[in-house]
Protein backbone atom coordinates (compact mmCIF):
# COMPACT_ATOMS: atom_id res chain seq x y z
CA UNK A 1 0.00 0.00 0.00
CA UNK A 2 1.26 3.46 -0.83
CA UNK A 3 0.15 7.08 -0.73
CA UNK A 4 1.28 9.76 -3.19
CA UNK A 5 1.45 13.53 -2.75
CA UNK A 6 2.03 16.25 -5.33
CA UNK A 7 1.73 20.05 -5.45
CA UNK A 8 2.32 22.99 -7.76
CA UNK A 9 1.70 21.33 -11.13
CA UNK A 10 0.34 24.71 -12.35
CA UNK A 11 -1.58 23.18 -15.26
CA UNK A 12 -2.92 25.53 -17.93
CA UNK A 13 -3.51 25.90 -21.64
CA UNK A 14 0.06 27.19 -21.89
CA UNK A 15 1.74 24.13 -20.33
CA UNK A 16 1.19 21.22 -22.76
CA UNK A 17 4.31 19.32 -21.67
CA UNK A 18 3.37 19.49 -17.99
CA UNK A 19 -0.24 18.57 -18.78
CA UNK A 20 0.84 15.45 -20.67
CA UNK A 21 3.32 14.57 -17.95
CA UNK A 22 0.62 14.85 -15.29
CA UNK A 23 -1.68 12.60 -17.29
CA UNK A 24 1.12 10.03 -17.62
CA UNK A 25 1.65 10.22 -13.89
CA UNK A 26 -2.04 9.52 -13.23
CA UNK A 27 -2.11 6.64 -15.70
CA UNK A 28 1.08 4.94 -14.55
CA UNK A 29 2.48 6.03 -11.19
CA UNK A 30 -0.81 6.66 -9.41
CA UNK A 31 -2.48 3.44 -10.53
CA UNK A 32 -3.09 1.20 -7.54
CA UNK A 33 -2.17 3.82 -4.95
CA UNK A 34 -4.39 4.02 -1.90
CA UNK A 35 -4.62 7.80 -2.22
CA UNK A 36 -3.35 10.79 -4.16
CA UNK A 37 -3.12 14.09 -2.29
CA UNK A 38 -2.89 17.28 -4.38
CA UNK A 39 -1.61 19.98 -2.04
CA UNK A 40 -2.69 23.04 -3.99
CA UNK A 41 -1.94 24.86 -7.24
CA UNK A 42 -3.12 22.04 -9.43
CA UNK A 43 -3.88 24.84 -11.90
CA UNK A 44 -1.85 27.95 -12.64
CA UNK A 45 -5.04 29.93 -12.15
CA UNK A 46 -8.67 29.05 -11.45
CA UNK A 47 -11.28 31.74 -11.89
CA UNK A 48 -14.41 29.70 -11.16
CA UNK A 49 -15.91 26.32 -11.92
CA UNK A 50 -17.76 27.78 -14.91
CA UNK A 51 -14.35 27.68 -16.58
CA UNK A 52 -15.44 24.19 -17.56
CA UNK A 53 -18.09 25.70 -19.85
CA UNK A 54 -15.89 28.35 -21.50
CA UNK A 55 -14.68 28.26 -25.12
CA UNK A 56 -11.13 28.73 -23.89
CA UNK A 57 -7.97 26.54 -23.91
CA UNK A 58 -7.99 26.49 -20.12
CA UNK A 59 -11.47 24.95 -20.19
CA UNK A 60 -10.25 22.08 -22.37
CA UNK A 61 -7.39 21.40 -19.97
CA UNK A 62 -9.67 21.61 -16.93
CA UNK A 63 -12.16 19.18 -18.46
CA UNK A 64 -9.46 16.66 -19.30
CA UNK A 65 -7.93 16.95 -15.83
CA UNK A 66 -11.34 16.25 -14.30
CA UNK A 67 -11.86 13.27 -16.60
CA UNK A 68 -8.42 11.81 -15.82
CA UNK A 69 -8.79 12.28 -12.06
CA UNK A 70 -12.26 10.72 -12.16
CA UNK A 71 -10.83 7.72 -14.03
CA UNK A 72 -8.22 7.30 -11.30
CA UNK A 73 -10.81 7.67 -8.53
CA UNK A 74 -13.03 5.10 -10.22
CA UNK A 75 -10.24 2.51 -9.95
CA UNK A 76 -10.28 2.89 -6.16
CA UNK A 77 -7.59 5.51 -5.55
CA UNK A 78 -8.93 8.21 -3.24
CA UNK A 79 -8.20 11.72 -4.53
CA UNK A 80 -7.83 14.60 -2.07
CA UNK A 81 -7.31 18.28 -2.79
CA UNK A 82 -6.22 21.35 -0.88
CA UNK A 83 -6.55 24.89 -2.17
CA UNK A 84 -3.37 26.71 -3.18
CA UNK A 85 -2.67 30.37 -3.77
CA UNK A 86 -3.53 30.01 -7.48
CA UNK A 87 -6.67 27.86 -7.33
CA UNK A 88 -8.45 28.93 -4.14
CA UNK A 89 -11.66 29.48 -6.15
CA UNK A 90 -11.84 25.84 -7.19
CA UNK A 91 -15.23 24.62 -6.02
CA UNK A 92 -17.62 21.76 -5.50
CA UNK A 93 -18.60 21.31 -9.15
CA UNK A 94 -15.05 20.63 -10.28
CA UNK A 95 -14.34 18.42 -7.27
CA UNK A 96 -17.49 16.43 -7.94
CA UNK A 97 -16.50 15.87 -11.56
CA UNK A 98 -13.07 14.69 -10.38
CA UNK A 99 -14.44 12.45 -7.67
CA UNK A 100 -12.14 14.33 -5.28
CA UNK A 101 -12.55 15.37 -1.66
CA UNK A 102 -11.66 18.89 -0.51
CA UNK A 103 -9.53 19.08 2.63
CA UNK A 104 -9.13 22.01 5.04
CA UNK A 105 -6.19 24.35 4.45
CA UNK A 106 -4.34 22.57 7.26
CA UNK A 107 -5.08 18.87 7.60
CA UNK A 108 -3.82 16.21 9.97
CA UNK A 109 -3.78 12.70 8.54
CA UNK A 110 -2.30 9.27 9.14
CA UNK A 111 -0.69 8.10 5.90
CA UNK A 112 0.30 4.44 5.93
CA UNK A 113 0.49 4.70 9.70
CA UNK A 114 2.55 7.91 9.74
CA UNK A 115 0.97 10.96 11.43
CA UNK A 116 1.48 14.04 9.23
CA UNK A 117 0.23 17.58 8.81
CA UNK A 118 -0.51 18.64 5.23
CA UNK A 119 -0.90 22.14 3.80
CA UNK A 120 -0.15 24.11 0.65
CA UNK A 121 2.44 26.16 2.51
CA UNK A 122 1.59 29.77 1.71
CA UNK A 123 0.09 30.31 5.16
CA UNK A 124 3.59 29.78 6.61
CA UNK A 125 5.13 32.67 4.61
CA UNK A 126 4.19 35.33 7.12
CA UNK A 127 7.21 37.55 6.41
CA UNK A 128 5.69 38.37 3.01
CA UNK A 129 3.29 40.95 4.40
CA UNK A 130 1.87 42.09 1.05
CA UNK A 131 1.02 38.51 0.07
CA UNK A 132 -0.49 37.74 3.47
CA UNK A 133 -2.77 40.77 3.09
CA UNK A 134 -3.90 39.51 -0.32
CA UNK A 135 -4.33 36.02 1.08
CA UNK A 136 -6.64 37.29 3.80
CA UNK A 137 -8.67 39.22 1.25
CA UNK A 138 -8.88 36.39 -1.27
CA UNK A 139 -10.14 33.89 1.33
CA UNK A 140 -12.97 36.22 2.33
CA UNK A 141 -16.29 34.67 1.16
CA UNK A 142 -17.72 38.09 0.24
CA UNK A 143 -14.67 38.93 -1.91
CA UNK A 144 -14.90 35.54 -3.60
CA UNK A 145 -18.60 35.97 -4.30
CA UNK A 146 -17.91 39.38 -5.82
CA UNK A 147 -15.21 37.97 -8.10
CA UNK A 148 -17.30 34.97 -9.17
CA UNK A 149 -20.16 37.30 -10.09
CA UNK A 150 -17.99 39.04 -12.68
CA UNK A 151 -18.25 38.00 -16.36
CA UNK A 152 -15.84 35.21 -17.26
CA UNK A 153 -13.74 37.34 -19.60
CA UNK A 154 -13.26 39.95 -16.88
CA UNK A 155 -12.13 37.24 -14.48
CA UNK A 156 -9.66 35.90 -17.06
CA UNK A 157 -8.23 39.39 -17.50
CA UNK A 158 -8.07 39.90 -13.72
CA UNK A 159 -6.24 36.59 -13.21
CA UNK A 160 -3.67 37.56 -15.84
CA UNK A 161 -3.24 40.99 -14.23
CA UNK A 162 -2.77 39.49 -10.76
CA UNK A 163 -0.17 37.00 -12.03
CA UNK A 164 1.83 39.78 -13.68
CA UNK A 165 1.65 41.94 -10.57
CA UNK A 166 2.69 38.99 -8.41
CA UNK A 167 5.67 38.18 -10.64
CA UNK A 168 6.76 41.81 -10.60
CA UNK A 169 6.41 42.12 -6.83
CA UNK A 170 8.20 38.83 -6.15
CA UNK A 171 11.17 39.88 -8.27
CA UNK A 172 11.99 42.54 -5.69
CA UNK A 173 11.58 40.39 -2.58
CA UNK A 174 14.40 38.74 -0.70
CA UNK A 175 14.78 34.97 -0.51
CA UNK A 176 13.89 34.83 3.18
CA UNK A 177 10.67 36.79 2.66
CA UNK A 178 9.56 34.35 -0.04
CA UNK A 179 10.19 31.29 2.13
CA UNK A 180 8.36 29.94 5.16
CA UNK A 181 8.83 31.57 8.55
CA UNK A 182 10.66 29.00 10.73
CA UNK A 183 8.75 29.94 13.86
CA UNK A 184 5.44 29.30 12.04
CA UNK A 185 6.62 25.81 11.11
CA UNK A 186 7.61 25.07 14.68
CA UNK A 187 4.37 26.48 16.05
CA UNK A 188 2.23 24.34 13.75
CA UNK A 189 4.15 21.16 14.55
CA UNK A 190 3.84 21.93 18.25
CA UNK A 191 0.12 22.67 17.89
CA UNK A 192 -0.64 19.47 15.99
CA UNK A 193 1.69 17.29 17.99
CA UNK A 194 3.05 15.53 14.89
CA UNK A 195 6.64 15.40 13.72
CA UNK A 196 6.17 15.28 9.93
CA UNK A 197 5.00 18.21 7.80
CA UNK A 198 4.46 18.08 4.03
CA UNK A 199 3.77 21.13 1.86
CA UNK A 200 4.50 22.82 -1.45
CA UNK A 201 4.21 26.47 -2.55
CA UNK A 202 7.81 27.65 -2.13
CA UNK A 203 9.13 25.68 -5.13
CA UNK A 204 12.16 24.73 -3.01
CA UNK A 205 12.09 20.93 -2.81
CA UNK A 206 14.00 19.65 0.19
CA UNK A 207 13.76 17.60 3.37
CA UNK A 208 14.44 19.75 6.44
CA UNK A 209 15.51 18.11 9.70
CA UNK A 210 14.13 19.93 12.74
CA UNK A 211 13.84 19.62 16.49
CA UNK A 212 10.58 20.62 18.17
CA UNK A 213 10.55 20.48 21.96
CA UNK A 214 13.55 18.11 21.90
CA UNK A 215 11.79 15.75 19.48
CA UNK A 216 13.19 15.17 15.96
CA UNK A 217 10.87 16.40 13.21
CA UNK A 218 10.96 16.70 9.44
CA UNK A 219 9.51 19.15 6.92
CA UNK A 220 9.14 17.80 3.39
CA UNK A 221 8.81 20.43 0.65
CA UNK A 222 7.43 19.37 -2.73
CA UNK A 223 8.87 20.91 -5.89
CA UNK A 224 6.95 22.62 -8.67
CA UNK A 225 6.46 20.78 -11.96
CA UNK A 226 8.28 22.10 -15.01
CA UNK A 227 8.27 21.22 -18.72
CA UNK A 228 10.72 18.35 -18.27
CA UNK A 229 10.39 17.21 -14.64
CA UNK A 230 7.94 16.59 -11.86
CA UNK A 231 8.08 15.99 -8.11
CA UNK A 232 6.16 13.79 -5.75
CA UNK A 233 6.36 12.17 -2.33
CA UNK A 234 5.62 8.48 -1.88
CA UNK A 235 4.81 6.91 1.48
CA UNK A 236 4.73 3.13 1.51
CA UNK A 237 3.46 0.87 4.26
CA UNK A 238 6.16 -0.81 6.33
CA UNK A 239 6.52 -2.80 9.54
CA UNK A 240 7.35 0.37 11.47
CA UNK A 241 6.66 4.02 10.75
CA UNK A 242 7.32 4.63 7.05
CA UNK A 243 9.73 7.28 5.79
CA UNK A 244 8.33 9.58 3.06
CA UNK A 245 10.51 9.76 -0.05
CA UNK A 246 10.79 12.97 -2.06
CA UNK A 247 11.28 12.11 -5.74
CA UNK A 248 12.19 14.07 -8.86
CA UNK A 249 11.43 12.40 -12.17
CA UNK A 250 11.31 13.04 -15.90
CA UNK A 251 7.81 13.86 -17.10
CA UNK A 252 8.17 11.56 -20.10
CA UNK A 253 9.11 8.68 -17.78
CA UNK A 254 7.28 9.01 -14.44
CA UNK A 255 8.01 6.47 -11.70
CA UNK A 256 6.43 3.06 -12.06
CA UNK A 257 3.84 2.20 -9.40
CA UNK A 258 6.30 0.23 -7.29
CA UNK A 259 9.39 2.35 -7.96
CA UNK A 260 11.39 3.60 -5.00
Amino acid sequence: MRTLLVADTHLSGDTPEINRGFFRYLEHTAQGAEALYILGDLFDAWIGDDTLDAPHPSAQVASEVATRLRALADTGTAVYFQHGNRDFLLGERFLSECGATLLPETFEAELQGLPVVLLHGDSLCTQDESYMAFRAQSRNPEWQAHILAMPLEERLALAKKLRLESDSANAGKGEAIMDVTPSEVTALLRQTGVSTMIHGHTHRPMVHELTVEDVPARRFVLGDWQSDQGWDIVIEASDGLPTPRLRRFALDAPPEPNAG
